[in-house]
């Protein structure tokens, strides 16, 4: 059986062991999102260098091969 005592002492520690709990879960969850975000600047970056690239290759003039 429980004593009245250890009652007390659970229903005063809740409150912090919850709080604690919620800060371990926003740390995850930022640490999460810091990653899902650095990805897609990632993904963003080559695909802005990609179309710079495909946009000079399309501006520049075709070379052919001269003679023959």
């Amino acid at each position: 059986m429980t004593s009245p005592r250890s009652l007390v002492r659970w229903a005063l520690a809740w409150p912090v062991q919850s709080q604690q709990q919620a800060r371990r879960n926003a740390l995850v969850a930022g640490t999460a999102l810091a990653r899902v975000r650095q990805e897609r600047d990632e993904v963003e970056e080559f695909l802005e260098a990609l179309a710079r690239q495909r946009a000079a290759d399309t501006r520049a003039p075709a070379r052919q091969a001269v003679g023959g």
